[in-house]
């Protein structure tokens, strides 16, 4: 399988085509990157060819593409990849508002290519482990979730509301809304948000506690704040406490571990995995054997769809039904 990636604007793309590499019967063939210095860098690194428009990546015999740019271009580099008949594996957000969102998940429809968003989190060992607990009733009637993923803020275009839609809160929020959607298999209803700039002097949001009522009336809760300075020992953390009516399960997927309490005693689990690896090589592997995206348009649709909720509540200081922000359709 042939493969391109659209901009190393993002710092998941050096992961994205770490996995490429190490995948059995998959070609990097080109990096496009309209920073010359970046993606030049880029290319030599990974051993493949350069191309400064992306439009001339899209022209080669290339089967799919993996899209890590700012996040306002995922809408214009997912309509090229769709109109050319490639795949296309989106980074997370997919996209800065609802209207480029669905029009992207149509573009992908009418030229019969997968959009795949990552959200690699879903691959990690720990997290897939506690969705197994849950679906074997384990944990019984799941009442509340508590989810972090908190992190150092990244500068640069994350702090430029235009190109990236918003800050801690679009970019943290999503990972654990889209964990918590596929655990309970229900969507949010409404959100409340707690929004602010605590920790730095930009003029976006650095921190945020977004909470949430889930339509099987779960209620949950995130911290999605970029609250680690440079000092702190990791980078961040995701991490999930499930309560249920039978147990409680904490699970860590950057420490690679999960914690269950339960009537049946205490039981502790540890691995250790690559979840980006994991990403790459579910999308190959969809796109090879024509099976439908494992994380489709949908999914990143309704985690983007939460985060917006969040600063329109933020704004007004009150709820916000979700039905609101799909009426809107912004």
């Amino acid at each position: 399988m042939r493969v391109g990636i659209i901009s190393f604007a993002h710092g998941h793309a050096y992961a994205y085509a770490e996995a490429l590499k190490k995948s059995k019967g998959v070609e990097l063939v080109g990096i496009a990157d309209d920073q010359e210095i970046r993606g030049a860098e880029a290319a030599k690194k990974y051993s493949t060819n350069y191309y400064s428009n992306y439009e001339d990546l899209l022209d080669q015999d290339i089967d799919a593409v993996i899209i890590t740019s700012e996040n306002y271009k995922h809408h214009e580099h997912v309509l090229a990849a769709a109109k050319k008949g490639k795949h296309v594996l989106c980074e997370k957000p997919i996209a800065t508002n609802r209207k480029d969102a669905l029009e992207m998940m149509e573009v992908c429809k009418e030229n019969n290519v997968f959009l795949q968003i990552a959200f690699p989190v879903r691959f990690s060992t720990p997290i897939v482990k506690a969705k197994h607990i849950i679906e074997t009733g384990e944990l019984g009637s799941i009442i509340a979730i508590k989810g972090t993923n908190r992190g150092t803020n990244p500068g640069g275009w994350f702090v430029d509301k235009e190109k990236s839609g918003g800050g801690a809160v679009m970019d943290h929020t999503v990972h654990l809304v889209d964990i918590m959607r596929w655990y309970m298999n229900s969507d949010v209803k409404e959100v409340y948000a707690e929004v602010d700039n605590l920790f730095s002097d930009y003029e976006i949001d650095d921190c945020g506690i977004v909470t949430m009522e889930f339509e099987n009336n779960v209620f949950a809760s995130i911290d999605c704040s970029w609250s680690r300075n440079k000092t702190f020992p990791t980078w961040g953390d995701v991490t999930l406490e499930i309560i249920g009516t039978k147990g409680t399960l904490s699970v860590d997927a950057f420490a690679q571990k999960s914690e269950l309490y339960s009537a049946e005693g205490a039981k502790w689990d540890y691995w250790g995995d690559d979840m980006n690896q994991a990403l790459v090589e579910d999308f190959v592997t969809n796109v090879q054997k024509g099976i439908a995206p494992t994380i489709t348009g949908e999914d990143g649709l309704k985690a983007m769809e939460v985060a917006l909720a969040g600063y329109e509540s933020a704004q007004s200081k009150r709820p916000v039904l979700i039905e609101k922000i799909e009426s809107n359709n912004q």
